[in-house]
């Protein structure tokens, strides 16, 4: 390639698809979030400028203007996925929330710049929607090859049972996801990931790593999780320490909600609230609390050096939990970058 692969990441938060891109040789010029809580870590560790801008205020000339000439401009982007998720299928006034219309602007953009190549990411429900059946009709109305598969994270060498859907395009050739890298046998495992940490009790920061930190349980957790066994379910537990909601026909859907995970498998789906044992799947496999604001981050492929706060004073588990967990993983950006250089070839 004479020239030189140059990307804007919208929605990019603290970095994790601008970092997966950059390992892989991809330039990216800037990442461009409402979100003014992720600018320290976006640009503490990648070689780009963080807009804070919301993308609906932006036009297809600003974005033309960021780019260098004679580059291969690429677009990227997962707007915020919550609204289309599993767990809002119930809330009926979903489609009135402004992030439902995010992947229009995503498209308008598209129309106004035309980049040379596209990547959206976002959860698989996604393509069940009008929504993004209109962005996927606009961008073949602009002429690009548009291709989209919904990624089991294990398979590309990601830790956690994770799955996306991602999208590429463009206009010179069709550009095809690379093939998956792992197979059950050599998925990689949470104690791959995280097994070689020291050990914390919970409530505790380490002395040296201060993001392996965690969250401090109540009494009653307490208690609950020296009953849980690994992979196991509250059915586990003595019957007095089951929630009433656990006794209800409906609870008995809900068995990973204050369960632990298994050194021997991928992690869950890391979320928002990661740090939290009775949110999901987040118990640590044999230490008795739940995962670190660390474990979180290794769980997500972020590297032992990425910085996720100035200050350690001023860590907030609701703030860094909200940008590791929002965060496309790492690894996930590197193979989006592979699969864009090797179409590129």
């Amino acid at each position: 390639m004479k020239k030189k692969l140059v990307a804007v990441d919208l929605f990019c938060g603290i970095g994790g698809l601008t970092h997966g891109l950059q390992k892989e040789g991809i330039q990216v010029i800037a990442g461009i979030d409402t979100d003014s809580t992720c600018k320290f870590a976006y640009e503490a560790n990648n070689k780009a400028k963080f807009i804070e801008q919301d993308v609906s205020t932006i036009t297809g000339r600003d974005l033309k203007k960021l780019y260098p000439k004679n580059s291969i401009r690429v677009l990227v982007g997962c707007a915020p996925c919550q609204t289309f998720s599993q767990h809002t299928l119930k809330n009926k006034n979903r489609v009135n929330d402004k992030r439902w219309k995010l992947l229009y602007q995503f498209l308008r953009l598209v129309r106004e710049s035309k980049p040379d190549v596209i990547s959206m990411e976002n959860v698989p429900q996604i393509r069940n929607y009008k929504v993004f059946q209109d962005f996927v009709s606009g961008l073949e109305a602009e002429k690009y090859s548009v291709t989209f598969k919904t990624v089991n994270c294990p398979r590309y060498g990601i830790p956690q049972n994770r799955k996306r859907l991602v999208l590429l395009a463009s206009k010179q050739n069709k550009i095809e996801l690379i093939p998956e890298t792992n197979q059950p046998l050599n998925y990689i495992t949470v104690k791959d990931v995280i097994g070689h940490l020291p050990k914390i009790q919970d409530g505790e920061v380490h002395n040296v790593d201060k993001l392996h930190r965690s969250w401090r349980l109540s009494p009653i957790n307490k208690e609950r999780i020296l009953q849980s066994k690994q992979g196991g379910t509250w059915l586990d537990w003595d019957d007095s320490l089951r929630l009433k909601c656990h006794k209800k026909k409906n609870g008995s859907t809900y068995r990973a909600v204050y369960g632990r995970m298994r050194w021997s498998k991928p992690a869950s789906t890391i979320t928002t609230q990661f740090y939290s044992y009775g949110t999901g799947r987040f118990g640590h496999p044999t230490q008795n609390r739940a995962l670190s604001l660390r474990e979180g981050a290794l769980l997500q492929t972020f590297p032992e050096n990425y910085k996720f706060f100035q200050n350690e004073d001023s860590i907030s588990f609701t703030e860094i939990g909200r940008h590791i967990g929002n965060a496309v993983p790492v690894r996930l950006g590197e193979i989006i970058a592979k699969s864009i250089k090797k179409s590129m070839r």
